[in-house]
């Protein structure tokens, strides 16, 4: 005996409207009807009707579903992978709608009008236009809230540099919240995008920033560890200075490094204290040997002649003028005199230049950086490398030594 559709949109949760439009498309035939003309539906029917229901639960189309039930050569393969493409598709769309609507809460609009010129911003930051993009971050001169984690998204995918150079501006007038999406994005597998984030970081000013800067040196890309010790050195941070001295002897933005090694050395330097002066031979300060001369650039441990340590070894890493025996502090630790970052810099280039491994090319650069190097230990070293065994590390040290003396001829 059947079941009347009443009893069946019941069962099944499906309506009685539904249910009559499911038979007008063909989809559910009642196997009879009562005396009274009602339809009568059979337990097949109804196992038909539970079979629509599961099939719409995966997003088929009506017409989809008459197909899969009433074709014997119909295989779901296909159909189930063009399903998930168009899942995804449309919660990569949702989720861009949701981003968006929370970016314009951020913003706290209080007038449609305000909303409109933010959404506006938003699709503009987007735009396949190069000009239209910088104009976008350069809106918020004009009073156009801009959300910060748009900008940053922007930043990180922004490959024109004008534009890039409009995007970091607009971060450093957005407030709080850069320096803590761009630390992550410092996370992300692509290359190109780390750098972007290191340079946007670099870009921001405060306390924050800066932190996250530090926590930077000790990144695995040297791109991202060179670009924070860079930005560290123009800050005065003196932690960049064993990252600064690797990127001079690897050739990695040298020249940049030299001079934000130099700015460090000066920041610390007192003004007329004879600290430019080449030493005299015997003063006590230490000097650079020349390698295979027999002397030696670095002395062995417990012979009690100072050394010039390696990066990071927490021993001391230069002697203090004239005594031979008191060496400054590493940079960081918060000891030692006004002149300790830039003796302690000159050490750790002499340091480079005296390991055995070092190739021509890298002590080259290694020498050129002391040029500006103030201090004993700098003008000592320079002393020693005017006769050292590689002709164009021993013209170089006599040029730089030279210009020293022209500059301070006392």
């Amino acid at each position: 005996m059947g079941v009347l559709i009443g009893e069946v949109a019941r069962r099944s949760g499906v309506s009685a409207r539904m249910l009559r439009h499911y038979e007008s498309l063909g989809l559910v035939r009642p196997s009879g009807r009562t005396d009274s003309g009602y339809r009568e539906y059979r337990d097949d029917d109804i196992r038909r009707i539970f079979h629509i229901e599961s099939l719409r639960s995966l997003g088929l189309s009506l017409r989809e579903i008459g197909r899969a039930l009433d074709d014997p050569g119909f295989t779901p393969a296909q159909l189930v992978g063009d399903l998930i493409d168009q899942t995804r598709a449309r919660i990569a769309a949702e989720t861009e709608l949701l981003t968006r609507l929370r970016r314009l809460d951020a913003t706290a609009p209080s007038s449609w009008d305000d909303a409109l010129r933010v959404v506006a911003l938003l699709q503009a930051l987007g735009s396949a236009s190069r000009d239209i993009r910088q104009r976008a971050a350069l809106s918020s001169a004009d009073g156009v809230p801009v959300p910060v984690e748009a900008l940053v998204e922007a930043t990180l995918g922004e490959t024109e540099t004008n534009v890039a150079g409009a995007l970091r501006w607009a971060l450093v007038r957005s407030g709080e919240g850069g320096p803590a999406l761009l630390a992550r994005a410092l996370a992300a597998p692509a290359p190109e995008v780390r750098e972007r984030a290191v340079l946007a970081l670099a870009a921001l000013p405060g306390d924050d920033a800066t932190a996250r800067l530090r926590d930077a040196l000790g990144h695995s890309d040297p791109v991202v560890r060179g670009r924070a010790a860079l930005a560290l050195g123009t800050r005065g941070v003196d932690e960049a200075i064993p990252e600064l001295v690797a990127m001079v002897a690897d050739g990695r933005n040298d020249t940049d490094a030299a001079d934000a090694l130099a700015a460090l050395a000066r920041a610390t330097a007192v003004p007329g204290d004879g600290t430019d002066m080449p030493a005299a031979p015997g003063d006590g300060i230490p000097t650079a040997a020349v390698p295979g001369d027999g002397t030696d650039m670095t002395a062995a441990p417990g012979d009690g002649i100072p050394t010039a340590a390696g990066p990071g070894d927490g021993t001391p890493t230069a002697a203090s003028p004239g005594d031979g025996t008191d060496m400054p502090a590493a940079p960081g630790d918060g000891e030692g005199t006004a002149m300790d970052a830039a003796d302690a810099i000159a050490a750790r280039l002499v340091d480079r230049l005296g390991d055995p491994a070092a190739a021509p090319a890298s002590r080259g650069r290694l020498t050129q950086a002391l040029a500006d190097i103030p201090g004993p230990v700098a003008s000592r070293a320079l002393a020693g490398l005017t006769d050292d065994e590689d002709p164009a590390v021993s013209l170089t040290a006599t040029y730089l030594r030279r210009l020293r003396e022209l500059r301070d001829p006392r």
